[in-house]
């Protein structure tokens, strides 16, 4: 009874441990898959060794936890970062970030593409890139009920993603001046400038953005106004 209570329990563990790494982003699982990997490995040991049949199978399982253990901080750096190649092989180019208080947003200087990712709420840590419609919807929803400047956001990115889809108009507090609480900091993000930006800079980041965000490469009022914001703060 007591080793048929312990398989059960290990059996329970790799059970949650496996839904847990299936609710993450897409791009965090494979390190979680790998920690489940070694927990499996672990839990197959300790039931070959209760049940008195730890013999060469274990020994060379002990011999791969072992390995595993040393390149497991590796591992763990190096699949995340394969899995997000493909975004980060853009970080070369020029990019602008503009963030509320659920989303992160990247426009793309050279391409004029949006992506970002998901800062709370049940997608927490997810790319937008890695949500299908049904749940970016329902981002869509959850951005309306919790905050408006996310949603503005949000609606730039599905315009440019789905054209020709569902559009609803940008609020008429899209047009108002957001450089009040704007500081150096985020209107030098926005422009994807560096802090020893000069004024011909800025008026060259602005210009770039500004043609990028032509309603007929899915532009967005939105982010347009916080472009103007960042110009405005910086030039001021």
């Amino acid at each position: 009874m007591p080793r048929l209570l312990l398989i059960l329990a290990l059996a329970a563990i790799v059970y949650i441990l496996y839904q847990r790494a299936r609710n993450q982003a897409p791009h965090k699982r494979r390190a979680e898959y790998i920690k489940l990997g070694l927990v499996v490995a672990v839990a197959l040991v300790i039931v070959l060794t209760v049940t008195g049949r730890m013999h060469w199978v274990g020994a060379a399982l002990t011999g791969l936890l072992v390995i595993g253990r040393q390149l497991l901080p590796l591992l763990l750096r190096y699949f995340p970062a394969l899995a997000s190649l493909k975004s980060n092989s853009s970080q070369g180019a020029q990019q602008s970030t503009v963030e509320s208080a659920l989303l992160r947003m990247h426009l793309d200087h050279e391409s004029g593409n949006l992506s970002g990712e998901v800062l709370q709420g049940r997608f927490q840590g997810w790319y937008l890139d890695e949500l299908e419609r049904p749940q970016l919807d329902e981002l869509m929803q959850f951005c309306r009920q919790q905050d408006e400047d996310s949603a503005q956001l949000l609606q730039g990115y599905l315009d440019q993603r789905f054209p020709g889809g569902d559009q609803q108009a940008d609020s008429d507090d899209t047009q108002k001046d957001q450089s009040s609480a704007m500081t150096r900091s985020e209107a030098l993000s926005i422009l994807g400038l560096g802090e020893d930006a000069v004024e011909e800079d800025v008026i060259k980041a602005h210009r770039t953005l500004m043609q990028k965000l032509h309603p007929d490469r899915g532009g967005s009022d939105y982010l347009a106004a916080k472009i103007n914001a960042a110009k405005d703060y910086l030039l001021r």
